[in-house]
């Protein structure tokens, strides 16, 4: 018997994208995000949301594709090694019920993403979903940067 996932769907770049929605604190419109000096470019900035600050990492330019925010934009906010972070997408509208049978194993390359971020591929009518493993959208270096960038603005 296959084992059901929900998954959270979101866009960048029109492409289509999943991640487990048990790696989703919420998602949230985009606020004022305040920039954060000297940190990479991947980093967007830095947000209050209710009081805690949450470091926002634009996964647009972490793929190396044009970063812009509209009115579908979204922030997918998160807990990553125990530190919470907001990643920017184009849309996250979705959850979606997917069966382990549907998820295919990833291909050998897919242009723009490491294969080692993702976790398979669904195929759904003319749809195809590119799942990512969550832990692996941050090397251990990106990681820390967060964490000390976090510690900097507490």
């Amino acid at each position: 018997m296959a084992v059901t996932r929900q998954m959270i769907i979101f866009e960048l770049n029109q492409e289509e994208f999943g991640i487990d929605i048990n790696n989703v604190n919420e998602i949230i419109r985009p606020e004022e995000i305040r920039p954060v000096p000297q940190s990479s470019d991947f980093i967007a900035g830095i947000i209050n949301l209710r009081g805690e600050i949450i470091i926002i990492v634009d996964l647009r330019k972490k793929f190396g594709l044009q970063a812009e925010v509209n009115s579908d934009t979204r922030i997918i906010v998160a807990e990553l090694a125990e530190t919470k972070v907001g990643f920017i997408v184009d849309d996250a509208s979705e959850v979606l019920r997917v069966e382990g049978d549907e998820i295919a194993p990833p291909p050998k390359q897919i242009e723009g993403i490491q294969a080692d971020l993702l976790q398979g591929v669904v195929k759904r009518d003319e749809r195809l979903i590119i799942l990512l493993d969550f832990a692996g959208l941050l090397s251990k270096q990106e990681v820390e940067e967060i964490q000390q960038v976090g510690q900097e603005v507490d």
